[in-house]
């Protein structure tokens, strides 16, 4: 059973930056696709970005420009790098991972995904 874990989240200034960390065990994360999501209170779970197994890379048009994604295999961890942050960003994020028919490219909607981690809090305020 594949196990994810997310950490870095916390409390940042509007403007601020931090990158999450989504560490697998079980099974080398290298083999899926990737993907992150974010669920603010009262509001829907929404796909933030993905990364294919072979590192083909998708974003949200929310977060295009101020996120990247990336993978460290030999830490079997994906990161989330997300910069400008601003209030409407304050969130639990998940990471999930996937298995793409496509090694090459990735979706960020919910339903391919199989495994999810238990979340880390963003929280964006002054």
């Amino acid at each position: 059973q594949l196990q994810l874990v997310e950490s870095g989240g916390g409390l940042v200034q509007p403007g601020g930056s931090l990158r999450l960390s989504c560490a697998a065990s079980g099974f080398p994360l290298n083999y899926y696709g990737i993907g992150w999501f974010r669920q603010a209170p009262g509001k829907e779970r929404e796909g933030v970005s993905c990364i294919s197994s072979r590192g083909g890379s998708n974003y949200a048009d929310s977060v295009k420009g101020r996120v990247t994604i990336s993978r460290d295999n030999a830490k079997n961890t994906v990161y989330l790098q997300m910069n400008s942050l601003q209030p409407e960003d304050t969130a639990i994020y998940y990471c999930a991972a996937a298995s793409f028919i496509d090694h090459n490219h990735c979706v960020y909607v919910q339903g391919p995904y199989r495994y999810w981690g238990q979340g880390t809090q963003v929280t964006v305020s002054s």
